[in-house]
């Protein structure tokens, strides 16, 4: 009598003990959802490029004559007018070539009086038959030639004139010296080119960026574009500015092609100076204060069994789509929650650029079904929204199972596959 009890409640604890593990064993995995919440924000596409910057305008002063610099009056970051005297030259040989063409003038202007009484004479004569038509013809020649001669007398005289004026340099803009070039005693020549003595900057409040954009990325840049910009002196400001101007003109190194952008932006503290690198951000396509959802809820596509999981760990209602899965059950032998709903819109109403139709999961109270929407803009991360869900959706963005122990009997088998015999 004691064996058999001790036999019957041996079996009792082993009847538990392999009730208990196989229970453990075939435990329903844990489904980890992650979701995804519709928000207000700003998106943007845009183009990076580096560029240098550079005043508006910039001008180059020189002389158009040769000459010793007597005397300078500016020097490097000082403020001139249009018209402030810059520097003067030596104007010694400038005079002597001045009193030079004063008395060449003078000698043909005595030529020409001669040459004029001549001719008066000449044609009384000819007149009265007493002379040859030669000599009158020659007389005529002899103060055309004088009168010619005055002319040019003249001109070079007024040239003369010019070149003492040239002597002073002036300023031909408002604007800042940014550089000099000279000293004073240096010997300038003007005989091929005109040698630069300084560079004015016009107008420092107002610079321009020039940036060297991708051939890849040049076609998405337009004039108007808003750009924002840092430099390396001030790593924490962001400068703001605007396209004004995309070159034609392509600039080809090392097998790489640029093409440059002018981008204009104000510089009222004085910040920005000329020669510094900038690092710009072209934005070629914006939209602000949007309704935006993450790109991967749109990607989201689930399995029918996950949202038959779903349902039954959450007691939340799922509304099947109206496609039913690969391989999976018939309209008439599909479970309810498995039927397809109706047909939704998959063109998408906004015929506006970016604009595309996409389907998510959105979670309303305890339903969660597939809505239909029309996306915008996408930065790579966020999606616009344009139609279809409001501020504050819930909406899927993963569904994954995770088994709670799993079986070491059967390493990576599915809880969702049928089980062998003698396996539960």
């Amino acid at each position: 009598m004691n064996k058999k009890l001790i036999f019957i409640a041996l079996a009792v604890v082993i009847a538990a003990a392999a009730a208990y593990f196989a229970f453990f064993r075939d435990e329903a995995p844990s489904l980890q959802v992650e979701m995804a919440v519709v928000r207000t924000g700003d998106l943007y596409n845009a183009v990076t490029a580096t560029g240098t910057i550079q005043p508006l305008t910039q001008v180059e002063v020189g002389t158009q004559v040769s000459g010793t610099i007597e005397k300078i009056y500016v020097d490097f970051n000082t403020e001139v007018k249009k018209g402030d005297l810059m520097a003067e030259l030596d104007r010694t040989a400038l005079h002597a070539s001045l009193a030079e063409m004063q008395a060449s003038l003078s000698s043909a202007q005595n030529e020409l009086d001669y040459q004029q009484k001549n001719y008066n004479r000449m044609a009384q004569l000819h007149q009265a038959k007493t002379v040859s038509d030669t000599d009158y013809e020659q007389a005529l020649y002899q103060l055309n030639s004088a009168k010619a001669t005055v002319a040019q007398r003249t001109s070079e005289l007024n040239r003369a004139k010019t070149n003492l004026n040239y002597a002073s340099i002036y300023s031909p803009i408002d604007g800042v010296v940014l550089s000099r070039s000279v000293d004073e005693g240096q010997t300038v020549a003007a005989s091929y080119s005109t040698p630069t003595l300084f560079t004015i900057a016009q107008d420092l409040t107002k610079m321009q960026v020039e940036a060297d954009v991708d051939e890849a990325d040049i076609g998405q840049v337009k004039r108007g574009q808003r750009v924002s910009f840092t430099v390396d002196a001030f790593p924490d400001d962001a400068f703001e500015g605007e396209v004004t101007q995309v070159r034609l003109e392509p600039t080809e190194e090392s097998n790489v092609v640029t093409y440059t952008v002018i981008i204009q932006a104000e510089n009222p503290e004085g910040k920005l100076m000329p020669g510094m690198t900038a690092s710009t951000t072209i934005y070629t396509k914006e939209a602000k204060n949007v309704l935006m959802l993450e790109a991967k809820a749109l990607r989201f596509h689930p399995d029918p069994v996950l949202l038959q999981v779903y349902e039954r760990q959450t007691q939340v209602s799922v509304t099947m789509p109206d496609r039913p899965p690969q391989d999976a059950l018939s309209q008439e032998d599909a479970p309810p929650a498995m039927q397809p709903v109706a047909n939704h819109q998959t063109t998408p109403a906004d015929n506006t650029p970016d604009a595309a139709s996409a389907e998510v999961w959105v979670k309303h109270g305890q339903t969660l079904q597939p809505v239909q929407v029309t996306t915008g803009l996408s930065d790579g991360t966020h999606v616009e929204i344009r139609s279809g869900l409001q501020a504050g959706d819930q909406v899927v963005a993963s569904m994954t199972i995770q088994s709670a122990q799993p079986s070491p009997a059967a390493p990576g088998s599915s809880p969702f596959m049928p089980q062998p015999p003698g396996r539960r």
